[in-house]
C-alpha cells in the first residue's frame, strides 16, 4: 500500500496528493507520469508527476475530477492509501537526459493551462536547480481555478499569469501573453514547452509556428490506460502513428495533428466508437503491437 502522506485541496475539483513512493520516488524524472489504483476494483488512473522528494520518498501528483474514480479518489485523506502506484512510466523530458551546460544556452517558455501546471512545475524546478532563468506563463479560466502560484513564482525566472475573465493577472489567452513577449517586448525564445487542455495546446502551437518558435507538448490529456494497450492514446505526429503514454507523453507540437487527437478523443467515449477505431486503425490501434515507433 502507498500511504498519502499530505492532501490539500488546490481549487474547485483539484487536488493535490503527497504519497510515500520510494522507488519511484527514487526514479522519477520532469515529463513522466505513474499509474494509480485505490483498491482491487478501482480503475488504472495516468497522473503526471507534479513533484518528487527523493530523500522523503514521496511523489506528488494532482488530480482534477472529471469522472466517478476520480471523484472517488478526491475523497482521500491523509492517513489513507492506494493499492497501486506503478512508475515512472514514459518518457522523461528532452533536457533531463542533455547536459545541464548545454540546456544553459537556450532560452525556454514554459506555458502552462489550468491542471497542465502541475506537469510544467517540476520542468521549471529542474531548470531552477540547475541555474538556468526560464520564464513561465500560467493561464487559467478565472481566479478561483489558479493552481500552484506561490510554487511557481519559487522557481520561474519571470512568472506571468492570464485569466480568461480577467479576475487575476492579465485578461486574456496564454497566446496572447506569448504574442506580446515576443512581438511587442522582443524577447527571444528557443524553445516552448506547452502542457495544458488540448485545445489550448492547438492554438499555442499554430502561434508559435508563425512565431519561428519550436514547442514541445505533452499529450497526458489523451491517456487512458498508461501501457499502450487500450489505443485510446494513438495520435499522428508528424504523419506517423504514436502513442502518448510509450513514445511520449512529449512530442513536437508542430508535428501533431491536434484536430485529429480531438475528434479521436470524441469517439473513445463509446463502446460502439472504439469498436469503430480497432476496425478502422487494425494493427495499430494498439501501442502494445511494436507499431507506434
Amino acid at each position: 500500500m502507498y500511504q498519502i502522506v499530505k492532501a490539500r485541496t488546490l481549487a474547485e475539483k483539484i487536488f493535490l496528493m503527497d504519497v510515500k513512493a520510494p522507488r519511484v520516488a527514487k526514479a522519477c524524472q520532469p515529463g513522466e507520469f505513474v499509474i494509480v489504483r485505490m483498491d482491487e476494483k478501482g480503475e488504472r488512473i495516468p497522473l503526471t508527476i507534479c513533484d518528487f522528494d527523493r530523500e522523503a520518498g514521496t511523489v506528488t501528483i494532482v488530480v482534477q475530477v472529471v469522472g466517478a474514480s476520480t471523484r472517488r479518489m478526491a475523497g482521500l485523506k491523509e492517513g489513507d492509501s492506494f493499492k497501486d502506484f506503478v512508475g515512472p512510466l514514459g518518457r522523461p523530458s528532452d533536457f533531463v537526459k542533455e547536459d545541464p551546460e548545454i540546456v544553459k544556452e537556450r532560452k525556454y517558455l514554459f506555458v502552462a493551462g489550468g491542471v497542465g501546471t502541475a506537469p510544467v512545475y517540476p520542468q521549471v524546478k529542474w531548470m531552477k536547480e540547475h541555474g538556468i532563468h526560464a520564464d513561465v506563463i500560467v493561464g487559467a479560466k478565472t481566479k478561483d481555478l489558479l493552481i500552484l502560484e506561490n510554487e511557481m513564482k519559487e522557481v520561474a525566472g519571470n512568472l506571468y499569469i492570464t485569466t480568461d475573465d480577467g479576475s487575476y493577472g492579465s485578461k486574456g489567452m496564454v497566446t496572447e501573453v506569448i504574442r506580446e513577449l515576443v512581438e511587442n517586448q522582443g524577447k527571444h525564445y528557443d524553445i516552448c514547452v506547452a502542457i495544458g487542455p488540448m485545445i489550448m495546446m492547438k492554438f499555442v502551437c499554430l502561434l508559435t509556428k508563425e512565431l519561428g518558435l519550436p514547442t514541445i507538448v505533452s499529450m497526458n490529456p489523451v491517456m487512458v490506460d498508461g501501457t499502450g494497450m487500450c489505443g485510446a492514446c494513438r495520435l499522428s505526429v508528424g504523419g506517423q502513428v504514436k502513442f502518448a503514454c510509450v513514445d511520449g507523453p512529449e512530442f513536437d507540437g508542430h508535428l501533431v495533428d491536434f484536430d485529429e487527437a480531438m475528434k479521436r478523443q470524441q469517439i473513445y467515449k463509446t463502446e460502439e466508437g472504439r469498436a469503430m477505431l480497432r476496425m478502422a486503425e487494425g494493427d495499430t490501434h494498439h501501442g502494445g503491437c511494436g507499431n507506434c515507433g
